[in-house]
């Protein structure tokens, strides 16, 4: 059995991953950002399992630098915050 962590702000998923395999995580993006850093980074796929307009994988395996997946993780967490 596969155990997902999920990550909430205002009762809405910002982030998750697998707990087991922590191979990626999700994050959701505006739909042009996620576009964008799709092109920029082999790293980063649409979204496993997510909408694919709106969520990004972020593979832990590439060299993505901490600083700009901090970034993401925040961008995505505060896209979420302002909905509610």
């Amino acid at each position: 059995m596969k155990k997902t962590l999920v990550f909430k702000v205002n009762e809405k998923i910002f982030a998750l991953t697998n707990i087991d395999e922590f191979l990626f995580f999700n994050v959701k993006c505006n739909p042009e950002q996620a576009i964008a850093l799709r092109e920029e980074y082999k790293g980063v796929n649409p979204g496993y399992h997510m909408n694919k307009k709106h969520w990004n994988s972020i593979s832990t395996l590439d060299n993505i630098n901490t600083k700009d997946l901090k970034k993401w993780i925040k961008d995505s967490f505060n896209l979420v915050a302002k909905r509610n």
